[in-house]
């Protein structure tokens, strides 16, 4: 934890600095903008993102930062990537609105890159942005976007090697290659000489060294370890990871999603407990 009355004042600062933006809200957009630039400089910014990302308020978060989307700042720019992409992810975002936000993160995250590639953050969300966009671009440009996507991952792995969620997504890289429907691996050899691929044990060294990492770090880490060992046909090894995952403290919808399908897993192949 380092200096415990830094942490403090650390954690003091940032409740402080969320204050600060919950008082900007009551005043006029324009206002909020100007006053914000003015008042706050750009690790104020950052710091006021952080807490609400942190504290889930995805909404006001989208709120704070695409004041910014003009902004410089690649470090504002690929959280604004991030809290775009998180609200098309929300509910409520269907239809034109949700693709509306999948471009406007792709964007912002082009940008963030255009200003450093030493952000290894910037890189991440870059792949991940495109990775959305796929879905609204037919098969082929998915296909082809896959070679991008695992680029920009790589080096976002190479940049910060601690960063447990970019080897966890380089696994879902592999693993998505290794499963790939025969149709798909069919249009993907007629439409490219060298079609991307992978292997199941390629994606289980990734999803090993993301819990070597950060241990318990993700549920959906534990739940793609056993299920690529299930698919490794090492059932005794599937059931340690599946049996985690089903036993992960549910904080999320997300979390509770993997817990269900570990538990139907186990019970396929007759695990109960």
């Amino acid at each position: 934890m380092g200096n415990p009355g830094t942490f403090k004042r650390s954690l003091m600062f940032s409740a402080l600095s969320y204050l600060g933006f919950e008082t900007y809200q009551l005043l006029s957009p324009a206002s909020v903008v100007h006053a914000a630039a003015k008042v706050f400089g750009s690790e104020e910014i950052l710091q006021q993102a952080d807490y609400l990302y942190e504290s889930g308020e995805t909404e006001k978060l989208y709120q704070l930062l695409v004041r910014y989307k003009d902004s410089e700042d690649a470090e504002l720019l690929w959280r604004l990537a991030r809290a775009s992409r998180d609200l098309a992810q929300l509910r409520g975002a269907a239809g034109e609105e949700r693709r509306a936000l999948v471009y406007e993160a792709l964007e912002c995250a082009r940008r963030a890159l255009e200003r450093t590639q030493a952000s290894s953050a910037a890189h991440k969300w870059y792949a991940i942005c495109i990775s959305d966009v796929g879905d609204y671009e037919g098969i082929k440009a998915k296909i082809a976007n896959a070679y991008v996507i695992k680029e920009h991952f790589e080096k976002a792995i190479e940049l910060n090697p601690k960063d447990a969620t970019s080897i966890h997504l380089m696994g879902i890289w592999c693993y998505t290659f290794a499963e790939m429907p025969w149709y798909q691996r069919r249009i993907a050899n007629m439409l490219f000489a060298a079609p991307p691929s992978s292997t199941y044990e390629e994606a289980l060294g990734y999803f090993q060294r993301a819990e070597q990492v950060d241990p318990n770090f993700y549920s959906k880490n534990l739940l793609l370890l056993g299920k690529t060992y299930l698919k490794l046909q090492n059932k005794k090894l599937a059931a340690l990871w599946l049996l985690k995952a089903k036993d992960y403290p549910a904080r999320t919808e997300e979390d509770k999603q993997v817990q269900t399908e570990a538990a139907q897993l186990l019970a396929g192949f007759g695990v109960k407990d």
